[in-house]
């Protein structure tokens, strides 16, 4: 899929779509068990998509896959990596090319929505952040252009409409915009395009994925002069603006209300998808230094909108994109802004987000109002308090994080699901009962601990209903009810929690999991 002049690239493209159009569709694809099955105890189905079908090929994934495969004694636990870590390039690559003026653009769909999250990229992405490769930071058939790509396309659509969060394919993908029919009740405000946007829930975790991405890319890479070509400075501009925005209280100093910068409602039947307040949400105290957010990372509303673990990877990746804005010209006084930004919210944090537990002593809240009300529990989606050490905002040592672990992974969590089958975090989106893997792979991820990582590890393997991927959520006591077949973000972080693995505790890919 090497890139050319833009006409050559429409040819190409257009070939690539009638081809890809013959193709199965992934959707139906993954819902059915596919031989040859794995040889251990679960008989896992081969998922990857006929060579000729998957969506962007290279040989470092298949080189990749062979490695990792030759460390794994599990059968189950081999095959479910094979078809999980390729899965974005595999399924979800719906258009990588060039625009005339040079500008590389990559629109990746989650799996099973043909919409683009700016969240949900960047991990995608982050997936294959172990074969990002310095020396193949200019070569446009590579990982490094892929990344690169990601981010012009979400700078396009944080400059476009900063509160949104998931978007529409470019026009220059010739990939028709997908109707989404649930946001037809949504009053939101700013208004936004329809052909540009999919959803418009504002979150503060998809800014700061948008400078997690960038974060990574720069550190992989040492690509500093990418962020000054095209749009990268302009959007985050346009994200320091929101950040600021969204620190607006719900009163004014002389009791009026104020003017919120974002609302939304929608007609629904779920409290989870709707504000309070005719879409103000609940009120926010003024003075705390927290940046406000009006949904979490699952899409769901929150409750008290000063979200912590968002204002924690806000932070983290904040201060270091501020280091790449450092080195490009002119841009020194947004830089120190940017890193004064981070540093302030990280104070915040600790003085809002920390309460005392009657029994687990210090821990971080989930939300909290500035009021003294706070939401404790955590939610399977990254960003979580569960995920802040794999985020690189503080040590999995960290006495305050220990403690918190400790509530997450026990009763004490309103969305710690328990059950023969697997357990693990869920949350609000699917509801009570359903534990998502995704929080199972952030526990290994985030543990030094090897009987909690094989325990962990083997309800994962014993839990795909022999479709062998990464399911979204699993009932906790019945393996064959789970929703979403196709996540891709999900299977991508498994195959990254398994290289890991093999970096840092290789004997336990030698173990049985049956």
């Amino acid at each position: 899929m090497a890139l050319f002049s833009y006409g050559l690239l429409l040819f190409f493209g257009a070939i690539l779509g009638f081809a890809l159009a013959q193709c199965p569709d992934y959707l139906n694809y993954a819902n059915v068990r596919h031989p040859p099955f794995s040889s251990g105890r679960y008989s896992l189905s081969y998922q990857r998509p006929e060579e000729s079908c998957r969506t962007f090929r290279l040989p470092i994934v298949e080189s990749t896959i062979a490695s990792i495969q030759s460390k794994i004694s599990d059968p189950d636990l081999r095959r479910l990596f094979e078809n999980s870590f390729p899965n974005t390039l595999d399924t979800a690559i719906k258009y990588h090319g060039k625009t005339q003026a040079g500008e590389e653009l990559t629109f990746v769909i989650t799996g099973d929505i043909n919409a683009m999250w700016l969240r949900d990229s960047a991990n995608q992405m982050q997936s294959y952040l172990s074969i990002l490769k310095q020396k193949e930071s200019s070569d446009t058939n590579s990982i490094a252009s892929l990344y690169r790509g990601v981010i012009n396309l979400q700078a396009r659509y944080i400059i476009a409409s900063p509160y949104c969060n998931s978007f529409q394919p470019p026009p220059e993908s010739g990939v028709l915009p997908s109707d989404n029919g649930g946001s037809n009740g949504d009053t939101v405000y700013p208004p936004y395009n329809n052909t540009v946007v999919f959803e418009c829930k504002y979150e503060l975790d998809s800014l700061a994925a948008f400078l997690q991405i960038s974060t990574e890319y720069y550190k992989a890479t040492k690509d500093g002069t990418f962020f000054g070509k095209f749009n990268w400075v302009n959007a985050i501009k346009s994200l320091m603006t929101v950040a600021k925005e969204m620190q607006t209280p719900t009163y004014a100093p002389d009791g009026s209300v104020n003017a919120s910068p974002y609302t939304w409602t929608r007609q629904t039947t779920r409290a989870t998808e709707t504000l309070a307040n005719d879409g103000l949400g609940n009120p926010v105290q003024n003075g705390t230094g927290l940046i406000r957010s009006a949904f979490r990372p699952s899409d769901d509303a929150t409750i008290y909108q000063l979200f912590i673990p968002a204002n924690m990877m806000f932070s983290r990746y904040l201060l270091s994109a501020s280091e790449i804005m450092a080195q490009l010209p002119d841009q020194a006084g947004l830089a120190q802004e940017m890193a004064a930004l981070a540093t302030n919210i990280r104070g915040a944090i600790t003085r809002h987000g920390i309460l005392t537990h009657p029994k687990y002593g210090k821990i971080y809240a989930f939300e909290v109002d500035g009021y003294g009300s706070t939401t404790i529990m955590d939610d399977a989606n990254i960003p979580s308090l569960l995920s802040a050490p794999h985020l690189g905002y503080l040590s999995s040592s960290d006495p305050v994080y220990q403690n918190t672990r400790k509530m997450i992974l026990s009763g004490d969590n309103p969305y710690f699901m328990r059950g023969p089958v697997i357990n693990g975090v869920g949350g609000p989106h699917n509801g009570p009962g359903y534990a998502w893997p995704m929080a199972s792979i952030v526990r290994i991820l985030t543990s030094n601990d090897d009987a909690e990582i094989k325990a962990t590890l083997k309800e994962i393997v014993s839990s795909t209903d022999g479709l062998g991927l990464i399911h979204e959520s699993v009932w906790s006591s019945n393996e064959h009810k789970w929703t979403r077949q196709w996540f891709s973000w999900a299977n991508g972080l498994f195959g990254q929690m398994i290289i890991d693995l093999a970096d840092r505790k290789p004997g336990l890919l030698q173990e049985r999991y049956q």
